[in-house]
């Protein structure tokens, strides 16, 4: 059967394509399941470079923590080697590197397990 023809534009005929009806959908196809956001972790790491007093005054410097926290943290750096001194967004956690590199320590994130 062929598709109708209808007047367009300056008195030519246009072909019209055919009208099918609607379709029914009783499941719409997506996927419901969410995924929570894990938070990030930056980590600072051990190194032979930076003095136990100098990492706790940049840790006390960035994050704003107490004498107490900081040389906590520093001593979990120099003991076990490393140590988890913030934790949010991932942007949060991009800053937060990059100001502890500005300092001249050795800093990573990753997603908290």
């Amino acid at each position: 059967m062929a598709a109708p023809l209808a007047a367009g534009a300056a008195g030519q005929n246009v072909t019209v394509p055919p009208v099918t009806a609607p379709t029914r959908v009783d499941q719409p196809d997506v996927d419901e399941t969410t995924s929570l956001d894990r938070p990030w972790i930056v980590l600072v790491w051990n190194d032979p470079i930076n003095l136990m007093s100098y990492v706790t005054m940049v840790l006390q410097k960035v994050f704003g923590y107490s004498l107490e926290k900081a040389t906590a943290l520093m001593l979990d750096v120099h003991h076990k080697g490393r140590a988890v001194v913030s934790s949010g967004t991932r942007e949060k956690a991009e800053i937060d590197v990059f100001r502890l590199h500005e300092h001249g320590l050795w800093a990573t994130m990753q997603q908290d397990d």
